[in-house]
């Protein structure tokens, strides 16, 4: 039996993750990302180069009323960001294929506590700065022929990975 949304227990994980967005331009994947970070217990989302307008019905619509709920904000520089959040003893996980990133499922979640998952712009991926910046880069293994997938997918993906040890 299909339970109500008022009959939903949620779980519970012990990792404080944030989400940094560089450059995220599609009004659905931001109301992607958000519901996906309401779903993971994602503790903020930060904008990077481009905040989402949240007065947007596509948004809206795909969110679902999260974006009223995940707190989030803009940052103009995902350097210093990144940085700050180092400084709090951060371990920043950039999801992009590269030709040096590992396999996301070899990653052993369960040592990281304290998580940044760093995504990039739906056409361009995350720059190359911010790949040097961020500890780790990972990539989540495909078995078609497409070297991609949209950043909200992947998105989910990466955080189901980073929650379930």
């Amino acid at each position: 039996m299909q339970l109500a949304h008022n009959h939903h227990k949620p779980s519970t994980h012990n990792k404080e993750i944030i989400l940094v967005c560089e450059h995220i331009t599609s009004p659905a994947n931001a109301g992607s990302i958000f519901r996906l970070a309401d779903a993971f217990g994602v503790k903020e989302i930060i904008f990077c180069g481009n905040q989402p307008d949240t007065g947007s019905s596509r948004l809206r619509k795909t969110a679902r009323n999260t974006e009223k709920t995940v707190p989030f904000r803009a940052s103009d520089t995902i350097k210093n960001t990144l940085q700050e959040l180092h400084d709090l003893s951060f371990t920043s996980i950039a999801l992009e294929i590269t030709s040096n990133s590992i396999a996301l499922s070899t990653i052993d979640s369960a040592r990281l506590d304290k998580v940044v998952l760093v995504i990039g712009a739906e056409s361009t991926g995350i720059t190359a700065d911010t790949l040097e910046q961020c500890n780790i880069t990972t990539h989540i293994e495909m078995y078609g022929i497409n070297s991609s997938m949209n950043v909200a997918q992947a998105t989910g993906i990466a955080l189901y990975e980073l929650t379930r040890s």
